[in-house]
């Protein structure tokens, strides 16, 4: 059984200061991906995850403070690569991809639309581009789990109140439709699978005590090959986990 967690930290640096190493040390999942590391791998002492087993994959924004993804795993990928191909997004430290004999894990950080249109824009631009790696990934390689933070809540249960939030970056309809689209490609929300109702959440505003109401938008994912779905044996969210605005999403599966 492999467990793999998907994590947008909001900042390492900030996240280690509120007990994250502490966290990670107590779950020991097989796999870690973490969004928004906001930060270079020089900038942290990076022997404290040698130390718990894990090697670590690290793609930091070339903008200091912001974006960056990183990858922690137990388990040796056969290749890795750094960025989707587009000198913007990668700029951005986006992607990151594991390939392992049998299946193939993604972690990305996907755009924010919310502080603008050119913002949007762009976002809409990563969308596509991702979507077309993934459709002809899937060709050569029929087992992939994508996680990360998508910004984008799929369904009307996926965020607080719907019909407040219809012309919101992050669930506006054409980002839906996006998902749905996605999906066709053959893959599955590994979340909804055990669980079909509202009210859960990945991530919460900073404002007004959104996260003590539960005031939240689900828009952390793991989404997997439907050629692994009987593999899936759990999912879930930790929203009592706290060392960010997200909380960490949890898939087991069978590899």
């Amino acid at each position: 059984m492999t467990q793999i967690i998907s994590y947008n930290v909001n900042g390492i640096r900030s996240a280690i200061d509120k007990g994250f190493i502490e966290w990670l040390h107590i779950q020991n999942p097989d796999i870690l991906h973490i969004q928004e590391v906001k930060a270079l791998k020089e900038q942290i002492n990076t022997d404290i995850f040698k130390t718990l087993g894990y090697t670590l994959y690290w793609f930091a924004a070339q903008k200091k403070g912001y974006s960056g993804v990183a990858t922690l795993t137990k388990n040796t990928p056969t290749h890795i690569e750094y960025g989707i191909g587009n000198n913007f997004f990668d700029n951005e430290g986006r992607f990151i991809r594991l390939d392992y004999p049998n299946y193939t894990l993604i972690n990305s950080y996907f755009p924010s639309g919310s502080s603008g249109d050119i913002r949007q824009q762009k976002k809409e631009e990563y969308l596509e581009l991702i979507f077309n790696y993934c459709k002809e990934l899937i060709q050569k390689q029929p087992n992939i789990i994508i996680s990360g933070d998508f910004n984008i809540c799929h369904t009307p249960i996926d965020i607080n109140h719907p019909e407040r939030h219809t012309g919101y970056s992050g669930f506006l309809p054409q980002e839906r439709e996006w998902m749905d689209k996605f999906m066709h490609l053959g893959f599955v929300d590994s979340f909804r699978i055990f669980n079909t109702q509202p009210h859960n959440y990945s991530w919460w505003s900073y404002r007004a005590g959104a996260r003590s109401k539960n005031l939240g938008w689900r828009i952390d994912y793991h989404l997997v090959s439907t050629s692994l779905r009987n593999a899936i044996t759990h999912a879930s969210i930790l929203p009592h986990i706290i060392h960010s605005d997200h909380c960490p999403v949890v898939i087991e599966i069978q590899l």
